[in-house]
C-alpha cells in the first residue's frame, strides 16, 4: 500500500520555509515590541507625555535618575524604543549627538520654536550609536 502526501510536502523548502516563518515571526514580536518598565520607571506613561506637558514626567524623575546607569551603553535605536522619539535630537561635534527629553511644562509646550529653560535629561550618544553619558539640567545641553 502506497502512502500518498500532498503535492506540496515534497518540497523540502517549503517544510523549512514555514520553520523559518514561525522563528522569524517570534523574533519580531519579541524584539521590536517597547518595553513598558525600566527598573520603576513607567515606560508607557513616559512615552505618552510628550515633551513633558502633561507633567506626568516630573513625577517620574527620581525613577529615572535610579536607572540612568542602565541607560548607559544602550544603542540609540534601543533608546528609542524604550523611551520614546526624543523631543530634541541635537548634533554635536565628532559625529556625536544629544538625545533630549523635557521633564516639565515649559514655553516650549505653547511653541515649539521658543527656547525652553525647564528641566531635561539629556542623553549623549557617541560616534557609534552607544550612550555614553546620561545629564540632567534645565534647557539644552
Amino acid at each position: 500500500m502506497k502512502i500518498v502526501k500532498p503535492f506540496f510536502y515534497s518540497f523540502s523548502a517549503v517544510r523549512g520555509a514555514s520553520r523559518f516563518t514561525i522563528l522569524g515571526l517570534f523574533f519580531v514580536l519579541t524584539n521590536c515590541s517597547a518595553p513598558d518598565r525600566l527598573g520603576k520607571l513607567d515606560l508607557v506613561k513616559w512615552r505618552q507625555d510628550r515633551g513633558g506637558c502633561q507633567g506626568v514626567r516630573t513625577g517620574q524623575i527620581d525613577d529615572l535618575k535610579s536607572v540612568r546607569e542602565e541607560l548607559k551603553g544602550k544603542m540609540a535605536n534601543d533608546i528609542n524604543k524604550i523611551l520614546g522619539r526624543p523631543d530634541i535630537n541635537q548634533l554635536a561635534d565628532r559625529n556625536q549627538k544629544y538625545y533630549v527629553y523635557f521633564l516639565e511644562r515649559g514655553a516650549h509646550c505653547q511653541d515649539v520654536q521658543q527656547k525652553s529653560t525647564a528641566r531635561t535629561v539629556a542623553l549623549r550618544i557617541g560616534a557609534i550609536g552607544v550612550v555614553t553619558e546620561v545629564t540632567f539640567q534645565r534647557g539644552q545641553p
